[in-house]
């Protein structure tokens, strides 16, 4: 049966769309957004780019500027409830009947050929450029990587490097070096670089500077303090946050720390319960900033992780603290069997078994892996939660 992508709903034409690339064709987001653009006035883009930290990175920037009396939309990726959570606009996710009036817009201005072909992520992209006309900022997530992100079609005002590290190999590439240039190469104008643990970003920044001929700065190039946030944040949330006030020095907004003290964040080291934690960390650079937060504890570990994931390597960083490893089911076929790492907790000498639905209020517990996992806990806990009451 042959689908007509011009009639049918946002959430069914969604369905039918592939979540995953098996080979980029930045030709097809390309061209749909060069269609698009002649119908929108593009706020100021400031682009988010890096490993880990982006989600923090652009809430954070987001809810400043919204506090200041901006006009914003943060697009995002992926989400843990609800796919409006991907559009935030000024302090609300978007709503139903607005995605639905985007969604008509490029059905009516988009050829049949392009709404068929354009990816998941693609056509969300567009739906947030859509839905950003006529505001102050847009404030954009990559997506996988930079230089063929669908992210990237536009042009950035400002981009914001976070922490960059191992990761998506097939795409991006197999070294600090490839992934750095290939991240730093969506880079129009300006790029400031934020905390880093391979200082090799810092010199690869250099090349692209020279490369695209763009203002290059890093942390070091602004008087940063984030020393009075030091009770509300662990801190790999607080180097996101100086990169926010980076972005905000650059762009001469005046600071006021304190904003900051009331920001809570969905999924990134959240206190979901007195004894339950939830973090979407799902690689090595991940693993080690949990590491640091919950030195010095023994906790249980209720994770699973995608099949191209390192983790063993996320598992071996993550052993010192590990009390019991919990395994989620996840009905995904892009998950790892469920053997394969037990076989690999078994040779790190972790304790393991299946996830039975059970947390113990004497115990403590960190939900770590992908919004996968999160999203898969939060649904049984509220099953959880129902059956009690």
């Amino acid at each position: 049966m042959k689908i007509d992508f011009k009639k049918i709903p946002l959430k069914e034409f969604l369905d039918y769309k592939t979540m995953y690339y098996d080979k980029i064709d930045f030709s097809i987001v390309r061209n749909s957004f060069e269609i698009l653009k002649q119908k929108i006035k593009l706020p100021y883009i400031i682009h988010i780019v890096g490993t880990n930290g982006k989600g923090t990175t652009g809430r954070f920037l987001s809810t400043y500027l919204f506090n200041i009396g901006k006009n914003v939309l943060h697009y995002s990726s992926p989400h843990i409830k609800d796919f409006n959570e991907r559009i935030w606009i000024n302090n609300f996710d978007v709503s139903d009947t607005e995605l639905e009036k985007a969604h008509k817009f490029l059905q009516d201005i988009l050829e049949i050929s392009l709404l068929e072909k354009l990816t998941y992520f693609e056509y969300t992209t567009l739906l947030a450029f859509y839905l950003s006309s006529n505001r102050d900022y847009l404030i954009l997530e990559a997506g996988l990587g930079g230089e063929f992100d669908a992210t990237n079609v536009a042009t950035n005002d400002l981009s914001l490097i976070t922490t960059i590290d191992l990761d998506h190999q097939s795409f991006l590439g197999n070294s600090i070096k490839d992934i750095s240039l290939t991240k730093m190469r969506s880079c129009d104008k300006v790029m400031i670089i934020g905390a880093q643990i391979h200082d090799e970003v810092y010199l690869h920044g250099e090349t692209i500077k020279e490369e695209r001929g763009i203002e290059l700065f890093t942390l070091n190039d602004f008087n940063i303090d984030v020393s009075d946030l030091n009770t509300y944040f662990p801190k790999y949330l607080l180097k996101n946050i100086s990169l926010v006030i980076a972005a905000l020095k650059y762009l001469n907004i005046e600071l006021h720390i304190k904003m900051f003290e009331n920001m809570k964040l969905s999924g990134r080291c959240e206190k979901y319960k007195s004894n339950i934690t939830l973090d979407v960390g799902h690689n090595p650079l991940a693993a080690r900033s949990i590491l640091e937060e919950f030195s010095n504890k023994k906790i249980n570990l209720i994770y699973n992780s995608y099949g191209d994931k390192d983790y063993e390597k996320v598992l071996k960083i993550l052993k010192p603290i590990i009390k019991k490893l919990y395994i989620l089911p996840l009905d995904d076929k892009r998950v790892v069997k469920q053997t394969t790492l037990m076989n690999v907790c078994e040779n790190l000498n972790i304790i393991s078994e299946l996830f039975k639905n059970e947390i113990l209020e004497n115990e403590e517990y960190l939900v770590f892996g992908s919004f996968l996992v999160v999203e898969k806990f939060l649904k049984i806990e509220k099953r959880v939660d129902e059956d009690i009451k």
